[in-house]
């Protein structure tokens, strides 16, 4: 592969576009499509080029990334007859880098390699903010060639970049992440309700804790929000709630028992149920607050 592959990016949302802002920045040219036109002229603003279609941005590309939604998402863009594998020339590098299904993953690939097309299941961790900056921790799924051939595109957007084994353990480790990522946004939560309701500065409380053995990312990059009851979205209720039943169902095909994640997943549901899932999944914080009594909306 070429120092400078063209790159096709297709999903140009909250992760998206950040990620094909870092890509243009690292040298390489970027043809993007999204089903927003806004989101596409924002990236042309930023040196990049407007796809026109999935077929359109595919035949321009040697490599394409997708950062879409939800595996019914994925299915349509690389499987559908416009889509990806259709469009594709033989050896095209396909990384998707969505958060979906495992069983996704294995499907997407098993079609490509009937094509001679490569493809990486390359999920992120990070949130917004890892997407701006370009430290992404980014687990890869697929042939280790492939995933060797992928890092001058996975450099740009990431910093922690580890192949973890063949398609679809991208989207297993990623599951795994959610998991942890959702249980220590609960037990923060918890701890500042705690906190607040025994009458102690929970802001100087966090930062005793973030400077000990409980001090994680996660209070790093969600406490002052949560404290402030800021919940601006730099990753959606809805979306975790999504990436907690992909949790679940992986353990349950593999047989292990997350009795914590189960519960987390409870808590998460209520709160998408109680209308908040536009909310960021530090919102969290208002259940726990709702089942303490001390409800402030």
């Amino acid at each position: 592969m070429a120092d400078r592959p063209r790159i096709g990016f297709i999903g140009l949302g909250i992760m998206g576009a950040p990620m094909a802002v870092n890509l243009i920045k690292a040298g390489f040219p970027v043809v993007g499509h999204n089903r927003s036109r806004s989101a596409v002229d924002r990236l042309v603003a930023a040196g990049g080029q407007a796809g026109e279609s999935v077929a359109d941005v595919t035949r321009r590309s040697d490599v394409v990334v997708t950062m879409l939604p939800d595996s019914p998402d994925v299915e349509a863009v690389a499987l559908g007859p416009d889509g990806i594998l259709a469009s594709a020339a033989p050896d095209l590098l396909y990384i998707d880098m969505s958060t979906v299904r495992p069983q996704t993953s294995v499907a997407v690939a098993r079609a490509a390699a009937d094509k001679g097309i490569r493809v990486l299941d390359a999920p992120v961790s990070g949130g917004e903010q890892g997407a701006v900056e370009g430290t992404l921790s980014i687990m890869c799924g697929g042939e280790e060639a492939d995933f060797e051939a992928a890092l001058p595109v996975l450099r740009a957007v990431g910093g922690t970049l580890v192949h973890v084994g063949p398609a679809g353990a991208g989207q297993t480790v990623k599951a795994a992440n959610q998991l942890v990522v959702a249980g220590t946004i609960e037990l923060v939560a918890e701890a500042i309700v705690l906190m607040e309701a025994s009458g102690v500065d929970a802001a100087a409380g966090l930062r005793v804790l973030g400077g000990g053995l409980a001090g994680s990312r996660v209070i790093d990059r969600k406490g002052a929000a949560m404290l402030a009851r800021s919940f601006a979205p730099g990753f959606r209720v809805d979306l975790h709630h999504k990436d907690l039943g992909i949790c679940l169902d992986v353990a349950r095909d593999a047989g292990a028992v997350i009795p914590l994640g189960a519960a987390v997943a409870q808590l998460m549901s209520a709160l998408r149920a109680e209308g908040d899932g536009s909310l960021d999944h530090g919102a969290l914080l208002k259940v726990v607050e709702r089942l303490s009594g001390r409800r402030r909306d």
